[in-house]
């Protein structure tokens, strides 16, 4: 039996500003926040500009799905991409090194999102 695999949609920002917001897609979140982190590709938009913090995803079993949800959210004007994350992730917290620290805060900010999820 084939494993399931997962594609997230999520946003990144700079820290501690937070004046930048990028919009990507990968099946493994974490290595990806690691990457970003590590600026692993130097002339990259993330390393330009510090994008190094998640403050929102989304989990897709369809990549097709992901990959459409990500073009969505970063056609939407800056406002509501504000909105998407003040709604779920009010505090901007790291919602990585949440699940790296199994801070169990990273379950109420996930269920946060399933609903808003649930609403669109």
């Amino acid at each position: 039996m084939a494993e399931e695999k997962h594609y997230y949609v999520y946003i990144a920002t700079n820290h501690p500003r937070h004046t930048v917001l990028y919009i990507g897609i990968t099946n493994g979140l974490t290595k990806r926040e690691g990457q970003h982190k590590e600026k692993w590709s130097k002339k990259s938009f993330a390393a330009k500009y510090n994008t190094n913090k998640v403050v929102y995803f989304e989990i897709y079993g369809d990549v097709n799905m992901a990959i459409t949800r990500e073009k969505q959210i970063k056609g939407w004007v800056r406002q509501k991409k504000l909105n998407l994350i003040n709604n779920t992730n009010p505090q901007w917290k790291d919602l990585v090194d949440m699940i790296y620290n199994n801070n169990p805060e990273i379950d109420i900010i996930i269920k946060r999102i399933e609903d808003s999820l649930l609403e669109k």
